[in-house]
């Protein structure tokens, strides 16, 4: 390839063309009507240094020394079928344009043409090629979407806001630090953040700080030069220095000493890592992903935690809520995790029976989602439901299905919902009428036909004027 100038991913048309005069009219045709012109006088490897996603088009002489048009048009197509690429022809070269149109050529302009009618074509082929990214990038976005969708499992408002933060925070730049009680899954977060953004080629390294020793945890994090310490015979890369591309997620951060800490906030601020024992400033291009357990703000004001490094984090912050803030979640979660591990030791499924949805409603879920999964996995394998104490009959106890005729199945249904939401904390029967989306009167009669009693608050007079 000419190297008359290098290819810009901003260009909006590349021109290739092996007669100097016309190259130099067309570029200044092009540059006149406000177009970014990159001029090349042959397409010798200019298919290797076009981005996929590249904004433009490419203009192209048909009738070139070495790679011709109609080869160049091919190895385009083979990086991007969708990218715009106009031929210019000779009058003997129509119908060889022609046959280039029906292999996906966007247009072709046979010489003499007028300076009007290259722009309209190099026009329409920009507003196409706009019109394909921005279609390209509404697909990504939704894949990412349903991906995240799948990741985190929930339809409660607090999950459909988690996951909108993880999608706008994934594609930038910024250091987040993910707020969460143990097995909230903020490693899961931390992962989904990498994996949609432009980083996802690149390594994600996981390290779990509060399970390192601190005589380690500095050679963990940072290397070590040979003869940094006793034992140190060889050069170790740190995790930072291994992350280098890619993301590093570092969890349980309110563990670090105060001195780990100072190194850390020099890393963030300065972005280059000293080995152990070594005078080189490595510069670093990787996303941290913290995590904590704890109010950092409160352990930077008990002195536990530097007030700079915690302000240093804070920047972007995502709160994982407790499984037992997620409502209906935990029956969804529930049944996933049991179908995913049903599925994995070749059992057949199970259907939670009323009595198993109540204790999986009213139990506190101290462990999170980490607690849930076991709890599924034991049920899956037809063991009992036990949690803090309580009991539900076991799986291989239950009938997995529903028999009996319609209406007989209608009732059972219905007799699941009203229980499910009975074991919810509920003021007044208005309330519980109101979650179930029918009149207190109508509640009334279903509780007396399926034998269930309400022991919410006592809801006053207002309770009882339907029942009159």
């Amino acid at each position: 390839m000419s190297p008359e100038t290098q290819i810009d991913s901003h260009a909006q048309v590349i021109l290739v063309d092996d007669d100097p005069h016309l190259r130099q009219a067309l570029s200044q045709t092009l540059d006149l009507a406000g177009l970014k012109v990159v001029t090349l006088a042959d397409a010798q490897g200019l298919a290797e240094r076009i981005e996929a996603d590249w904004p433009g088009v490419v203009v192209s002489d048909i009738r070139m020394p070495g790679i011709d048009g109609l080869q160049l048009l091919e190895q385009l197509r083979g990086l991007d079928s969708e990218l715009p690429v106009l031929l210019i022809t000779g009058h003997g070269d129509v119908p060889l344009a022609v046959q280039a149109m029906r292999a996906g050529a966007y247009d072709f302009l046979e010489k003499p043409f007028a300076s009007d009618a290259l722009l309209d074509s190099v026009r329409r082929a920009l507003a196409l090629r706009r019109l394909v990214l921005d279609n390209r990038s509404l697909r990504l976005a939704l894949s990412d979407r349903q991906q995240l969708a799948t990741r985190l499992v929930g339809q409660s408002p607090s999950m459909l806001r988690l996951r909108e933060q993880i999608a706008a925070l994934a594609a930038t730049r910024a250091d987040v630090l993910i707020l969460g009680e143990t097995g909230a899954g903020k490693e899961v977060v931390a992962r989904a953040l990498h994996d949609l953004s432009s980083r996802r080629d690149g390594p994600f390294v996981a390290i779990n700080a509060g399970a390192l020793a601190e005589s380690v945890v500095e050679s963990e994090l940072f290397g070590h030069e040979p003869g940094a310490f006793t034992g140190a015979q060889k050069r170790r890369i740190g995790k930072f220095e291994f992350a280098n591309g890619g993301t590093l997620f570092l969890d349980e951060i309110e563990s670090m000493s105060l001195d780990v800490q100072v190194k850390l906030l020099r890393m963030l601020q300065e972005r280059v890592v000293e080995r152990v024992g070594g005078n080189q400033l490595i510069p670093l291009d990787i996303r941290v992903i913290a995590a904590t357990k704890e109010d950092l703000r409160q352990a930077a004001d008990q002195g536990r935690f530097r007030a700079d490094l915690y302000y240093r984090l804070n920047v972007a912050p995502l709160r994982i809520p407790p499984l037992r803030e997620r409502g209906d979640d935990i029956l969804l979660l529930f049944q996933h995790y049991a179908d995913a591990a049903t599925q994995r030791h070749g059992l057949g499924p199970h259907a939670l029976q009323p009595a198993q949805r109540a204790l999986l409603l009213r139990h506190d879920w101290p462990g999170n989602v980490r607690e849930l999964q076991n709890a599924a996995e034991r049920f899956a394998l037809g063991l009992e439901l036990a949690l803090d104490g309580q009991a539900a009959p076991s799986a291989a106890a239950a009938p997995s299905v529903v028999t009996g005729n319609l209406s007989e199945q209608v009732e059972h249904f219905e007799r699941s919902l009203i229980t499910a939401e009975l074991a919810k904390p509920h003021s007044s029967m208005r309330s519980l009428a109101e979650a179930l989306g029918i009149p207190r009167k109508t509640l009334h009669d279903k509780l007396r036909k399926h034998g269930l009693h309400f022991e919410g608050g006592s809801g006053g007079h207002d309770d009882h004027e339907e029942t009159r």
